[in-house]
């Protein structure tokens, strides 16, 4: 065992020397999940799984065949255990308590009702993490708005808000934040430094869907259609035990973070400090609790199924191996094959451009893993938490907001943004597709974020 710190050492990838071919299992996955749904949706629905893994290959065995066994081994290791898993372990905790809780009662979608939950959900979003906020309201919203004939907006604006813009006033929030929370940035930080632009983006998108819905309603005969006043039942909440098991996720994932322990395990060159390893068998276990507590009715009134997380736990493990050789030769800096990326965001006296900053964590942080690319950044930028929260305070400001806010560009910018997706489908929600999607995101959010640059980044 001693040997295989070296072993990490020798094998881990130089960024530097990688050629830009080495991205393209990445962008294949990418094009697959943005283009297969909408030309082959019947190949895709049934093989996703299997695509996944051929693009996962299509990187692992050059790696093996150029690099040797012990890279493709370290750069398994890594993603899996410093990354996948407790990723996947967190959204499926969130997934499976939020999945406990049913919100009954005879929720009419208006648009004041639906603007409302968006406010809510934005709020809740920032406590309870943007996975636990969306999987919370996505369904009684989809429920209360069953009469309704067109609820695309709806769903689409539910993820700029809750599975998005929500998440930006904590480290609980998103886990670029949570990142830079485990690197030293105070916990109240980004909510003493961010609500500005998180109060004009989630209050601008407000206004903008409840404009939007009023329109929409008015064009939509089946609004009419009002349930009747005998059938309609009280606001209530069925699963409750499930909001004790949510704060001990809060709990748990707080306490990886503040809990400071000299005991690691090395597993091929990968550190498994001891508070990530409680944390994850921790969630593991309030995730079993509450499929073992919850009312099996409960479950069924949420039609609470597998396969939103099932979807989302294939696609990311794919994203989060191909997107091993991009991460490093972003990492390579200037030195990289995407140096001119890093030299865009330094100006020319050395300051920071923190516009750029801004625009270049945001766009890397629609297509790529948020939290690597703010990562990415925040090292960029120096990589000291005494100073980035100080005198590079507008620096760290536009790294956090584009990594949180831009997330929503794409359906693969956020997990959550995934999950949505996939639940609204399930209830028969007819989704846009991969660049359906981006045209509402580049038509609706594009324009706040240039408005954003001119009142803060410039």
């Amino acid at each position: 065992m001693a040997a295989l710190p070296a072993l990490a050492q020798a094998a881990e990838l130089d960024g530097a020397s990688l050629a830009l071919w080495w991205a393209v299992p990445f962008a294949g996955l990418l094009l697959s999940i943005a283009l297969m749904p909408l030309l082959l949706p019947s190949i895709w629905h049934h093989h996703f799984g299997k695509i996944t893994a051929a693009w996962a290959l299509a990187f692992l065995v050059p790696l093996v065949l150029m690099h040797g066994a012990g890279a493709a081994a370290v750069s398994f290791a890594h993603a899996l255990l410093a990354e996948y898993l407790p990723f996947v372990i967190l959204l499926t905790a969130l997934y499976v308590v939020a999945g406990g809780i049913y919100i009954r009662g005879s929720l009419t979608g208006t648009p004041l009702l639906n603007t409302a939950i968006l406010a809510l959900g934005a709020v809740l979003a920032s406590f309870m993490g943007t996975t636990g906020a969306s999987m919370l309201l996505i369904r009684p919203l989809i429920r209360a708005n069953a009469h309704r004939s067109k609820v695309v907006h709806i769903v689409v604006f539910f993820i700029f808000i809750v599975s998005n813009a929500g998440g930006s006033l904590t480290p609980l929030g998103d886990p670029p934040l949570f990142l830079g929370f485990l690197k030293g940035v105070d916990f109240s930080w980004t909510l003493l430094h961010i609500w500005p632009q998180a109060l004009f983006l989630i209050g601008a998108l407000l206004a903008l869907f409840f404009v939007l819905d009023c329109w929409m309603a008015r064009g939509d005969s089946a609004v009419v259609a009002q349930p009747p006043q005998a059938a309609r039942e009280p606001l209530g909440f069925d699963g409750k035990l499930n909001f004790a098991l949510l704060g001990a996720v809060v709990g748990l994932v707080l306490l990886s973070g503040m809990w400071k322990s000299a005991v690691a395990f090395d597993i091929l060159g990968t550190e498994v400090g001891l508070p990530g390893l409680v944390r994850d068998i921790g969630l593991i276990g309030v995730a079993l609790l509450s499929l073992a507590l919850t009312p099996k009715q409960v479950h069924a009134d949420n039609q609470f199924g597998w396969g939103p997380m099932q979807e989302v736990a294939k696609l990311f493990a794919g994203i989060f191996l191909t997107i091993i050789p991009v991460i490093a030769m972003l990492k390579a800096g200037v030195d990289g094959p995407f140096g001119a990326i890093v030299r865009a965001v330094t100006n020319p006296d050395g300051t920071p451009n923190t516009a750029m900053y801004f625009w270049a964590t945001g766009a890397l942080s629609s297509f790529l893993d948020n939290a690597p690319t703010y990562l990415v950044f925040f090292n960029t930028a120096g990589g000291d938490p005494a100073v980035l929260m100080t005198a590079l305070a507008p620096t760290l400001v536009a790294i956090s907001a584009g990594a949180v806010f831009m997330g929503a560009n794409s359906y693969i910018g956020n997990a959550p943004n995934l999950m949505v997706k996939a639940i609204a489908e399930d209830r028969g929600v007819r989704m846009p597709s991969f660049f359906g999607y981006m045209l509402w995101s580049t038509a609706i959010l594009i324009p706040l974020f240039v408005v954003m640059t001119y009142i803060w980044f410039i």
